[in-house]
């Protein structure tokens, strides 16, 4: 049977001297967990890492007071499965104990970034890469050999210009990305055309440029961005008012013919729920963006998809938020539609590491136990600082 024998976490601060529509990123933190556990055999400790999704601060105090507490308290049979390997799911039923329900707010990321270092865990308990571990739980051993990715970027900087930004999307171009997706709200709708279409002439289709508005407008002027937008035929027109602001954004539904994205800051199946009620959303051109590592982690998502599906949604039009390494597990496991990329952006936290090459706008996950975060230097040398004696070996 394994047990968890200690839950390390620590805060760091990211590399994000940028803004989008709503917000600036410059004091961003985030939250880098260890789980450290033992089977009770001669191999000894294994630990697995994971983090808060990029976009919201750290947890940190959170998960030590609250969540990884209730971990360390309960009996392993509370969270082991009958090979008496750690069961994520239940894990997450242990750490949710005794919260009330709704009102989610920040305690769904905090569950989020211990429940991605379980699986993380888990998939070097099985020897295995996370992908395959999770297409073996969830999708009867089958999962797809590569996964379509976009660069999400196109942030505003501090005396930016065109000519900066196309650089930007040049670069991406040049790894190996076919999409993009830039912010737009920050400027006003003639300078923000003017950024779009410098990056249609860089990407040569207006089908692979998506615009992401971040929840900046109210009703009224997410319509009128709406009508400037659609002559451009875009990718998708990415949450153009407040995230529970479904009434707005049925509005936008039956005006903009075009594909719209949202999701990313829908933590519950609940919330799922209410939007499909009320946002209007179309499952013939829409994108669902929900982030396992803001939303509980991985079992809330599972419930969200299979939730969908009950609806006539395909897993496909799922593309989730986040543009790191564990996602790109999960779209691969999980066969969706595909996820977010963040190259360059949100270090140490974004990116897919070393050993993921992009081609054709698509990636495959590396090939090594559970996440694969040796094939980010930077990152491992964060995990590595965790610990009592801030050090973990392993």
């Amino acid at each position: 049977m394994t047990r968890i024998e200690n839950v390390f976490v620590e805060t760091i601060r990211l590399r994000a001297d940028y803004c989008n529509a709503a917000v600036s990123f410059a004091e961003l933190t985030g939250s880098v967990v260890a789980i450290v556990a033992d089977r009770g055999d001669s191999s000894g400790p294994m630990v697995g890492f994971g983090f808060g999704s990029i976009g919201r601060y750290a947890h940190s105090e959170m998960i030590r007071e609250r969540f990884a507490r209730r971990l360390l308290v309960a009996d392993p049979a509370e969270y082991n499965d009958t090979d008496g390997l750690i069961d994520p799911n239940r894990m997450g039923s242990v750490m949710r104990r005794n919260e009330k329900p709704g009102g989610h707010g920040e305690r769904t990321a905090a569950i989020g970034a211990v429940d991605m270092a379980a699986w993380d865990l888990l998939g070097k308990l099985e020897h295995s890469p996370l992908y395959r571990t999770l297409a073996k739980r969830f999708n009867g051993g089958e999962y797809d050999s590569a996964v379509a990715v976009y660069a999400a970027g196109g942030y505003y900087y501090e005396g930016d210009g065109l000519a900066r930004l196309q650089h930007e999307i040049i670069s991406y171009l040049e790894t190996g990305y076919q999409s993009v997706k830039i912010k737009v709200g920050g400027v006003s709708i003639a300078e923000d055309l003017k950024r779009i279409d410098a990056v249609i002439d860089i990407v040569g289709s207006p089908t692979k440029v998506a615009v992401d508005a971040n929840g900046r407008f109210e009703k009224a002027e997410a319509l009128e961005w709406a009508k400037a937008l659609e002559p451009l035929g875009l990718c998708w027109f990415e949450e153009p008012v407040d995230p529970l602001d479904f009434d707005g954004l049925r509005a936008v539904t039956e005006e903009y013919p075009l594909a719209l994205a949202t999701g990313e800051n829908l933590f519950s199946k609940q919330d799922v729920k209410n939007l499909m009620c009320y946002g209007g959303m179309r499952s013939d051109r829409d994108l669902l963006q929900m982030d396992p590592g803001l939303s509980y982690g991985l079992p809330e998502y599972v419930i969200m998809l299979d939730y969908l599906e009950s609806l006539g949604w395909s897993r496909r039009q799922c593309i989730p938020h986040g543009g790191s390494l564990f996602n790109l597990h999960v779209a691969q496991g999980l066969k969706i539609g595909g996820t977010e990329a963040y190259p360059g952006v949100f270090e140490p936290l974004g990116g897919f590491g070393e050993l993921v090459a992009i081609e054709e706008g698509k990636a495959q996950a590396p090939e090594l136990p559970g996440i694969g975060w040796e094939s980010k230097p930077e990152l491992m040398e964060c995990f590595r600082k965790l610990g009592k004696d801030g050090q973990i070996t392993f």
